[in-house]
């Protein structure tokens, strides 16, 4: 998506392996360096741990692609298995043919690998054999695995083992039950995560093999992305993917600290304020924004929202967004003015209207009052473009710099602006400005097309299904089936995955709420509130 748009050939932090991305670190070079020593070592055991997402397993494809000749590696991925199913995978990955009768025989499985392991010795090669995950080995296969290191001659060990695992595994090793596999362990390394200098040229190396020719991170956003990834690589490609489609959304050709920042808290799903905000308020103010968040997912999830002072609602018969002319202003210095205002009650006060509905303070839960005029409340976390797609006035947490959590209502969106309302004041902010405040989370109301209930899927039937297929119809340019038209048929789920594919939903074939309500908005209730595009 934003690939072209950056200059780049390809996605320059996919979570796939691809050997062109490799990028080792002191850390990892060092690692994989006790690694190919221990090939040529004297056997017993090599432990190498880190915590997820550290590299381990860029080692280990880095070890089997620059394995001396003279190796032969099994490498086995599934350690969830029995002692016997342990040594077949070994023999499998060896290519070592087992009969049938011995497959349950972990004796006659060890005699098979032994014979093989002499003949090897006699032919100057190294067998080794590499246990990825291996915290998940059961005490029982723990203890074959050091049987095997008794495979030897009168000089030498025939197997060298390589653990690979989390950092449980240098716990697991030391229970007093396995102090024997403990000391027979003769290398021991565990990787830590990426300095910070190391995560900025980690970064810039996949950005260059990616075609990056100029900077497209800033100083500040590569510091920011080692802070909150902490220094992970696997994080770290998940936040800077982010932050490149951020960036791309807001048509910025640079990504800021505020990007990665908004980045990070889509991926650990809680807003992600900047360091010197925490610096400057002090533990209460982090304090007051926990508080402050609780209470929005209370109203989220029709919870009672929290008192907050709140001015006199509108009248019903007079949508906020009329009130007053759109405004001009500093967001900063908005929500400064209007903090007072900015809660629950005052948010259904201005989004209710606009669906001819009313709202009455100390009437009961926002999304209650919702639900008995006809509506219904749909809370999620996600971006922009996916609000122009539901299409619908919606309510957005906006947290400001001191961390205090602000709802308004986003009453219309175009490609550069954002038009915001709060009773009777309204502003204008550019969307670049709204992204340093939004860290996704947004409340839309909607006029379900039949009684809400459970997702629909395959097998189901009746008027909601009837309902879901000529929708999918209308939208996609088509006649409905004639025939059962009410059943949750193969044909309908394969419409229902194109639907989400074409419109980037989780393409799973069942028409829950987020993929109803986007196709409810497209199908277009002429009652219904739309984002309006607004003028400049």
């Amino acid at each position: 998506m934003y690939t072209s748009f950056f200059g780049l050939a390809d996605k320059p932090f996919a979570i796939t392996p691809d050997p062109r991305y490799l990028y080792l670190s002191a850390r990892h070079a060092e690692a994989l360096a006790h690694l190919l020593y221990a090939i040529d070592d004297a056997g017993g055991f090599v432990q190498l741990t880190g915590e997820v997402g550290t590299g381990k397993t860029t080692v280990v494809r880095s070890l089997l692609a620059q394995a001396p000749e003279h190796a032969d590696v099994a490498l086995i991925l599934n350690p969830r298995v029995t002692p016997a199913e342990f040594m077949q995978a070994i023999c499998d990955e060896l290519h070592l043919w087992v009969p049938e009768p011995a497959r349950d025989s972990v004796k006659a499985q060890v005699d098979i690998l032994n014979h093989y392991l002499l003949d090897a010795h006699g032919r100057s090669r190294r067998v080794v054999v590499i246990v990825d995950e291996a915290q998940q080995l059961s005490t029982e296969v723990l203890e074959q695995v050091r049987l095997l290191t008794n495979l030897e001659t009168a000089t030498k060990k025939l197997l060298q083992i390589i653990l690979v695992g989390q950092p449980e595994l240098r716990e697991i090793v030391n229970r007093p039950e396995l102090r024997q596999l403990s000391q027979r362990i003769t290398g021991r390394y565990h990787l830590q995560p990426l300095s910070p200098e190391e995560t900025t040229a980690y970064v810039r190396h996949r950005l260059q093999v990616a075609g990056a020719t100029n900077e497209i991170f800033t100083t500040p956003a590569l510091k920011e992305l080692h802070r909150l990834a902490q220094g992970i690589p696997r994080i770290i490609n998940v936040i800077a993917d982010r932050a490149l489609l951020g960036a791309y959304t807001r048509d910025q050709h640079r990504v800021t600290g505020s990007l990665v920042r908004r980045a990070a808290s889509e991926v650990y799903g809680h807003p992600i304020a900047a360091p010197w905000v925490w610096w400057a308020t002090g533990l209460s103010a982090a304090a007051g924004a926990l508080l402050i968040a609780a209470g929005l997912w209370q109203f989220l999830h029709h919870a009672r929202p929290p008192a907050v002072p709140a001015a006199e609602p509108p009248a019903a018969s007079a949508p906020a967004v009329a009130a007053a002319p759109p405004g001009k202003a500093d967001l900063a210095a908005f929500l400064a003015e209007h903090g007072a205002e900015s809660g629950t009650d005052p948010a259904f006060a201005t989004l209710l209207p606009l669906w001819h509905a009313s709202f009455g303070a100390g009437l009961g839960r926002p999304c209650d009052q919702a639900e008995a005029q006809g509506l219904q409340c749909f809370a999620e976390k996600g971006t922009l473009a996916q609000l122009r797609q539901i299409n619908r006035p919606a309510i957005i947490a906006l947290v400001d710099d001191s961390g205090r959590e602000h709802q308004l209502v986003l009453a219309g969106l175009n490609d550069s602006e954002a038009h915001l309302v709060l009773n009777d004041a309204t502003l204008d902010v550019p969307v670049a400005d709204l992204g340093r405040y939004w860290y996704g989370d947004f409340l839309v109301l909607w006029r379900p097309p039949f009684p809400p209930g459970a997702a629909l899927a395959l097998g189901q039937r009746g008027p909601a299904v009837a309902w879901l297929r000529s929708s999918l119809a209308r939208v996609g340019g088509h006649p409905p089936a004639s025939r059962g038209a009410d059943v949750y048929d193969s044909a309908l789920a394969r419409e229902v995955e194109d639907f989400q594919r074409r419109h980037r939903l989780t393409v799973d074939g069942i028409a829950g709420t987020r993929t109803v309500v986007l196709l409810d908005s497209l199908v277009g209730d002429p009652d219904a509130p739309v984002l309006h595009a607004t003028g400049g």
